[in-house]
């Protein structure tokens, strides 16, 4: 006689399992996430056991115990290249090099740092918000002016997508920047994109602070990349107007920043301007200078091993600087603008500068500033002869394009004929157009010149030029 067997299986909750599987599975920690510092070159470091895509943020850890902040800037086969945000004092062979990585929040229940969350790679986020207006901070988003920690900004990531160019508002209204000669004859549309063009000690920031100042905008974003630590307190308190600082950003990268954080800056910058600009304002990004991020560009390719080509400029330095610039401008129609101003540096007062020549050609307009203006005590020192704005056609009527056309006809008359003045040998009614130019230069020139404090509408400025304009008589300019 058989005995049956009665087996007491209780039934799986497959569904339960699943989730189960799945909890752990998201909890699981890939391959890659922790190496060891290998081999410092320079600026870059060399990290082994990480396999983390570009751009992702890591720690070191220093012998005296602190943490260096790293983003990965290269790699070569299972060599990692890490470019340093701070000093690399403390930092030793075999160090440990870590990911940083974000914690996922989890949807209907609040965590703790205990808790075993999922994660992801830390994507770097900075501050935004009404928060930083009338504030001073660092590439970092950290305040440099005293006044306490940041209230009223969120955190939200550095990079954002590209507009579609279709999509973009076309450029049709004029910007009045306060600038005589800018107004008048090299007049500015909203959403433009210039650039100045200048040795060192010619007035650029001077005539960006003049900008600040009376540009019509409702928020103003001022971007000091690679320059003199010292000038920075200097713009925000004598160049920048008391009522103005307000309404202003600054995002400050000196000299003594790391090549990271100088291009860090100028990024901060130009998102802070696009967040404004998504609110549906109207923007004025001053960037001091494009030059410098170009610099720090140069400095972390060459670094890495990248072959310099131009002037020891690698090719990543000029795909770098549309990727930049392409960011500002009006946004879609009806929404906010960035009107961008970018001082270029040009080594020797030459125009032909690698960098300049590249800012040349993705800008829409370029203003000169003269060395020999300058030493005469001209300001602002725009030589109009070699300054341009490519949407001046777009935003003026056809009698002030005229009037400007003539103005500036009658200036480069005269410096061609300058040299025969001094030594004195023109004479006087064998040129028709000379007599006229010799006969106005002053006019011009008081046209020409403007105080730091002093503003100039757009409607006085072309009321100005048509009375000029109007005092040449008949000539053939």
């Amino acid at each position: 006689m058989s005995t049956a067997v009665e087996l007491d299986l209780k039934p799986v909750r497959w569904d339960a399992f699943g989730a189960h599987c799945r909890a752990r599975v998201r909890q699981a920690q890939p391959f890659g996430l922790e190496g060891r510092l290998q081999r410092v070159s320079g600026l870059v470091l060399e990290a082994r056991g990480l396999s983390l895509p570009v751009g992702s943020q890591c720690w070191i850890q220093a012998d005296d115990g602190r943490e260096v902040l790293a983003e990965v800037v290269g790699f070569s086969g299972d060599r990692c290249f890490l470019m340093p945000a701070g000093p690399m004092h403390g930092l030793s062979s075999g160090a440990r090099v870590r990911a940083a990585l974000a914690r996922l929040p989890q949807p209907g229940r609040a965590t703790s740092r205990e808790d075993p969350v999922p994660v992801q790679m830390a994507v770097l986020q900075l501050p935004f918000g009404d928060g930083l207006l009338g504030r001073v901070v660092d590439a970092t988003g950290e305040p440099l002016d005293g006044l306490g920690a940041l209230s009223s900004v969120a955190p939200r990531p550095l990079q954002s997508q590209p507009i579609n160019a279709m999509q973009r508002a076309p450029v049709r209204r004029a910007l009045d920047t306060g600038v005589r000669v800018i107004n008048g004859l090299l007049t500015v549309g909203r959403g433009q994109r210039l650039g100045l063009f200048a040795g060192s000690g010619v007035g650029k920031s001077v005539l960006l602070g003049m900008m600040a100042r009376h540009t019509e905008a409702d928020i103003i974003v001022v971007g000091l990349i690679g320059e003199r630590g010292r000038e920075v307190q200097e713009f925000v308190q004598d160049i920048l107007a008391a009522e103005d600082r307000q309404r202003t950003v600054v995002v400050a990268a000196p000299a003594d920043s790391s090549p990271l954080l100088r291009l860090q800056g100028a990024s901060y910058a130009t998102a802070v301007a696009e967040h404004y600009r998504d609110q549906g304002q109207h923007v004025l990004l001053l960037m001091d200078s494009l030059t410098r991020f170009a610099m720090a560009q140069r400095e972390i390719a060459l670094a890495v091993g990248e072959a310099p080509a131009t002037k020891g400029y690698p090719p990543s330095c000029f795909a770098k600087l549309p990727t930049l610039v392409e960011r500002s401008g009006n946004g879609p129609t009806g929404a906010g603008s960035i009107t961008a101003f970018y001082t270029v540096l040009t080594e020797g007062d030459d125009q032909q500068d690698p960098i300049a020549d590249a800012a040349r050609a993705i800008l829409d307009g370029h203003i000169v500033l003269s060395r020999n203006l300058a030493e005469m005590g001209h300001f602002p020192a725009v030589d109009v002869g070699q300054s341009a704005s490519r949407v001046m056609h777009n935003v003026v009527d056809t009698e002030h394009w005229e009037a400007a056309r003539r103005f500036k006809a009658m200036v480069a008359r005269y410096e061609a004929g300058r040299d025969l003045l001094q030594i004195g040998a023109y004479v006087s009614g064998s040129d028709p157009q000379m007599d006229e130019a010799i006969r106005l230069r002053d006019v011009a020139n008081v046209y020409l010149r403007q105080g730091m404090v002093e503003g100039a509408s757009l409607d006085e400025a072309r009321h100005a030029l048509g009375q000029i304009v109007q005092a040449m008589g008949q000539s053939t300019f």
